[in-house]
């Protein structure tokens, strides 16, 4: 097939990507007893516009996915829609179209430009997490782990978004406001259920440490959210009452240094110890606190304040009271919800301690330097370990030996204890709007009066999200929209047969992508969640590309998920990803991310339109690492599009040498080509592997700068090697611009995809120089490069360091002291 002179991107694109979908050259599982990669990308919100962050996010996928198909590996690389979600809903609320029909929309336009991009997804395994065939297993799962004791209802303190108007997760708040709309987050008092992920807290810091290719970022910021602290809790008693006040403190060795007490205002003993004079002033602070949201009141920056109870605590080692007070910075649900404050060695205490002249108590002296001076010289809190002082019989000993042995003692006497604690806390997953998977719960009078709920029968799933008239429901005001459709909440008790009502919260749509990673293994499977054979042969992840602001939310949550199915025998394994890439943002040109805001949002279709989705894509892979931002520049997507012009020029000029064979030796011209080949198959198949694309791209730029630099093959052998050279120029472009590897491939005679042929081996031979060059150093000092042969002996390199006019500039007049080889890098004359 003779190749057009020009480079018409449009004019191909379409008719590869239909070839590949006819053909199902992507399907997983069709190449039996091959070793396998599970390559994933996180499925998308369909918003119904792709923007340049998803064609980056995929293309890493992509890449990877296209690159280890054609190393022999059975592939699986799907693709599904987290479709279920506020955005919808909320559209709904604004223009009166149902959650269902928008998202139908928003998918059928999103998976158009995906295809017009060419990647390579197995859509035999799409799922849509708003259909009931995927949401009726979110029910089993909570019915199981309602069995198992990891799912139970509470009554607490809630994150409220007051712009989405639903309960949010304590991940989804940011600086007091909602990380979806920003808008401000209250503490509210209402009933939700929660998932029991503190049961795993320890397995899931432990298994932080098996996360070798996980970003170190990533892991250190579960680890920080995790927040383990090792510590005890040790019993004040309140002066002049019966009552015991517990404190949990990783610092027992300070506490002769506690001069005040701190309970969260809305502890349970506050009301109980608060002084008859006190009692209103605390009563109005504590009202103050209900009204703004723990995030705002502990988030670093904040204006600490409190007030007094008019109580006092007894120290438990020293005897002698300090008073309680309440304030802003504890929280009842942390710890105990009550602090032994020393200001002397903890910097929130000392701040406090001064605005409200609170005494300042030095008890730790570091063990070397300095001494402190006494607690009200102090210019700043000492936090560091060192030696105790003025802590009666524990004077004298190090932090780490006090700790012990007053950890012992609280034990012995009955009045502490060693413990250990959480940050984390359990995750509440009940939400306030209707477009997300129903709660397979019935409340009966008869059955249930104090209303814990009962779990629809298993038989009985799904429990569907029902028909709804949009404008009537979807109000954005009120109770649940659920609670506002009868015909879904009168239901039959699955006891006693008597009228009951269903639950009306839904699930966060975060459980929704706990797990549909695993679903994509089997989509159509109805006897569980997923096949479990499929799960032996295809878990873990390989390769899982998101962003790094999922890190203590979807990315904790689905380790915690994918324990969940280890337990109820579904999965092979604790960890669902072995390598995680976390990639950069894609800025606009002025270097802010892209937003409407800005007015510097580039759509991915008005590039494919232009320029075609090779060039779009070679750009966005050769604009950086993975791992980086990068600013969008219209003149680079130029450059891209010019590379893939000469690619194209190239092969039409060469295009005689298709099906050109030689049997005998390659020499001059012929083997140059050959050597160029192999080294860009090295080159370009290692970056690839350790993910720097963009030198891969760099590579194959520089292997076309050389054949275009070699000219007109004409010798039988420079013909065999120029066709084995297009061979390999098509080869490296693949993962990068398929189209155009695939129409060059096809015009060179190629029978089948360039993806299915293979990535061939380079031959060691041809990748070895015979020239290389020697850094040339007097005294350290690099004075010039030579080039010798590499199998050069240390005399001959010697000999043509000696020869270059720089080198004997540098050597003249000289005694030389002594001559330094280094094989195949570097000489080095020392002279005096």
């Amino acid at each position: 097939m003779a190749m057009n002179e020009r480079y018409e991107p449009q004019a191909i694109e379409k008719k590869w990507q239909d070839r590949w979908n006819e053909a199902g050259v992507f399907r997983a599982g069709t190449r039996p007893g091959a070793p396998k990669k599970y390559i994933l990308e996180m499925l998308p919100y369909p918003s119904g516009k792709m923007h340049m962050g998803h064609v980056r996010n995929y293309l890493i996928g992509d890449v990877y996915a296209r690159f280890f198909q054609m190393r022999g590996y059975d592939v699986l690389h799907p693709m599904g829609w987290d479709a279920f979600g506020l955005p919808a809903e909320n559209a709904a609320i604004k223009d009166g179209v149902h959650p269902a029909v928008r998202t139908r929309e928003n998918i059928d336009s999103f998976k158009k430009e995906i295809r017009s991009l060419g990647y390579s997804y197995d859509w035999s395994r799409e799922v849509n997490t708003s259909e009931p065939e995927y949401y009726r297993w979110n029910q089993w799962f909570f019915i199981q782990m309602l069995r198992k004791g990891l799912v139970y209802r509470r009554f607490s303190k809630v994150n409220w978004c007051t712009g989405c108007l639903t309960v949010i997760a304590n991940e989804q708040v940011k600086d007091g406001v909602c990380e979806r709309c920003e808008s401000k987050v209250l503490d509210k008092e209402l009933p939700e259920w929660a998932f029991r992920i503190t049961r795993y807290s320890q397995e899931l810091l432990d298994g932080l440490d098996e996360l070798k290719e996980w970003p170190e970022r990533i892991t250190s910021m579960q680890r920080n959210w995790i927040g383990r602290s090792e510590g005890v809790e040790a019993d004040f008693s309140i002066q002049g009452s019966e009552e015991r006040l517990r404190v949990f403190t990783t610092r027992v060795d300070t506490i002769h240094g506690c001069t005040y007490v701190v309970l969260a205002p809305d502890h349970k003993l506050v009301a109980r110890i608060t002084t008859p004079d006190k009692r209103a002033e605390v009563e109005a602070f504590a009202r103050k606190m209900a009204a703004i949201s723990k995030t705002e009141r502990t988030e670093e920056g904040a204006t600490k304040e409190g007030v007094f109870t008019g109580a006092h605590a007894i120290n438990p080692f020293t005897g002698q009271p300090v008073p309680i007070w309440v304030a802003n910075f504890v929280l009842a649900d942390y710890g105990t919800g009550a602090v032994m404050s020393v200001p002397a060695h903890d910097a929130r205490d000392f701040d406090f301690a001064r605005k409200y002249s609170l005494p300042i108590r030095v008890v730790i002296q570091p063990a070397q330097g300095d001494k402190l001076p006494e607690g009200g010289a102090l210019e700043a809190a000492y936090t560091e370990d060192g030696v105790l002082v003025d802590s009666g019989e524990y004077t004298g000993l190090s932090s780490d030996e006090a700790r012990r042995k007053m950890g012992a003692k609280l034990q012995a006497e009955g009045r502490g204890e060693p413990k250990v604690t959480y940050r984390q806390k359990d995750w509440g997953f009940s939400r306030q709007r209707y477009w997300g998977t129903p709660i397979p719960i019935v409340y009966c009078e008869k059955c249930d009066p104090e209303r814990k709920g009962q779990p629809v029968p298993i038989e009985q799933l799904p429990v569907r999200l029902p028909e709804i008239d949009t404008e009537a429901v979807l109000t954005g005001k009120g109770e649940p929209p659920l609670a506002k459709v009868p015909a879904f909440v009168n239901t039959t008790c699955p006891t006693c047969n008597g009228p009951a009502r269903r639950e009306t919260e839904t699930m966060d749509t975060f459980v929704d992508s706990c797990w549909y990673f695993a679903r994509y293994l089997s989509p159509r499977f109805d006897g569980a969640p997923f096949d479990p054979k499929e799960a032996q042969r295809w878990l873990p992840v390989d390769v899982y590309v998101g962003g790094p602001e999922h890190a203590v939310m979807h990315l904790l949550y689905f380790r915690f998920w994918t324990r969940v199915m280890k337990l109820l025998g579904l999965s092979p394994v604790d960890e669902p990803v072995k390598r995680l890439v976390t990639q950069g943002i894609v800025n606009g040109p002025d270097g802010r991310k892209m937003s409407k805001r800005w007015g510097n949002v580039v759509a991915p279709s008005s590039i494919v339109e232009k320029y075609g989705a090779d060039t779009a894509r070679a750009y966005v892979m050769f604009a950086g690492p993975p791992e980086r931002d990068f600013d969008w520049s219209d003149d680079q997507v130029e450059g891209a599009y010019r590379f893939l012009k000469r690619v194209w020029v190239l092969a039409t000029q060469h295009q005689g040498v298709a099906g050109a064979t030689h049997e005998g030796a390659y020499e001059g011209k012929a083997l140059e080509i050959r050597r160029a080949a192999h080294k860009c198959l090295k080159r370009v198949g290692e970056a690839i592997e350790r993910l720097s694309f963009n030198t891969a791209i760099a590579g194959t730029m520089e292997y076309l700068n050389a054949l275009s630099a070699l000219g007109t093959a004409e010798t039988p052998a420079e013909k065999a090697a120029m066709a084995e050279a297009i061979r390999v120029l098509t080869v490296v472009l693949t993962p990068f611009a398929p189209h155009l590897a695939d129409e060059i491939a096809e015009a060179y005679g190629a029978k089948d995809f360039v993806v299915t042929q293979g990535w061939p081996d380079f031959d060691p031979a041809l990748v070895v120089d015979d020239v290389i060059p020697y850094a040339v150093q007097v005294n350290g000092k690099l004075r010039a490069e030579v080039r010798v042969a590499a199998d050069a002996a240390e005399a001959d390199v010697r000999a043509a360091a000696e020869a270059d006019e720089r080198v004997k500039a540098a050597l003249a007049g000289k005694t030389l002291r002594k001559f330094v080889f280094v094989p195949k890098r570097l000489v080095n004359f020392v002279v005096g």
